[in-house]
């Protein structure tokens, strides 16, 4: 086994590299932009093929949501052709990949667990793009794994729960959406389970969805963040998206079914709460 993680410098791909190295070391390639182009395909198949990369983790994306709104053909570099390239060289090659997508290809209108089965209708460029690298990945390499997240954060890189711990220690008072509803993703929890698909002696292609278990609102989210992370002089106020005005819709409910992913892989998946306060531990630690 050979495995390329690329997007190596992210939330996901640093965890990764974190529960990797740990369980079976030196067997992944890590990558980002400055190790390999995704958006070259020479490049991608010529590395897929000198490396002998057997499997390709693909946690490369472009994901700032409102910016996708203008930076149009940025955001379909990364997240349409780069993934046609990682595809293309994995089909040439023999190897399997598995691509992490998001549950913005939903229109948030549902009012139970979004399936994988279900209907896609994605409401900004950046939720458009990455259902066309779903549906490029399938058309090019049918044996590939995806796996939809949501709200993902981790001690690496900006998210929501390190900008909520910085303006809880920065203001007395912050306004949060109240009436979007979805579920938090620990990045380390979602490594453990590529890692769990990894190793399986079964490979089963399709669709998947992996967010931690349980329900929020961002508004409780933010509340939760600063409980664990006993900020106790900000209040937090809960605001309607109409009052939160941003260029790309969000989807208002996209809890995510994680029913498939935990028969198939046998994956044990942790309540949102008791990952956030480990990750905030891991963030007041220092420890990466």
């Amino acid at each position: 086994m050979k495995i390329l993680v690329t997007g190596a410098n992210g939330q996901l791909g640093n965890e990764l590299r974190n529960v990797l190295e740990a369980e079976i070391p030196g067997k992944t390639l890590y990558t980002d932009i400055a190790e390999l182009d995704l958006t070259n395909a020479d490049a991608v198949k010529t590395f897929v093929c000198n490396n002998d990369i057997t499997h390709i983790v693909n946690c490369a994306a472009y994901t700032a949501v409102d910016k996708a709104e203008d930076e149009k053909l940025e955001c379909a570099a990364i997240n349409i052709n780069a993934v046609q390239n990682i595809a293309t060289a994995a089909d040439a090659n023999g190897a399997k990949v598995i691509h992490i997508s998001t549950d913005y290809v939903f229109d948030g209108t549902a009012h139970c667990p979004y399936k994988e089965s279900d209907k896609v209708n994605p409401t900004s460029q950046y939720g458009t793009t990455k259902r066309k690298g779903e549906t490029a990945l399938l058309a090019l390499a049918p044996d590939s794994i995806i796996i939809r997240t949501s709200w993902l954060y981790s001690p690496y890189g900006n998210n929501f729960v390190k900008t909520m711990l910085r303006l809880g220690n920065e203001r007395t008072q912050l306004s949060v959406v109240c009436d979007q509803i979805g579920t938090p993703t620990y990045a380390y929890d979602l490594a453990k389970a590529i890692y769990a698909i990894l190793i399986s002696h079964q490979w089963v292609e399709g669709i998947y969805h992996f967010s931690n278990e349980g329900v929020c609102s961002w508004y409780d989210f933010a509340k939760a963040i600063h409980r664990y992370g006993n900020i106790t002089n900000c209040e937090v106020h809960p605001i309607p998206t109409k009052d939160y005005p941003t260029a790309a819709v969000r989807p208002f409910y996209s809890v995510l079914d994680k029913t498939k992913i935990k028969a198939t892989y046998n994956v044990t998946i942790p309540y949102w709460q008791d990952s956030l306060i480990e990750c905030i531990n891991r963030i007041n630690n220092n420890n990466k």
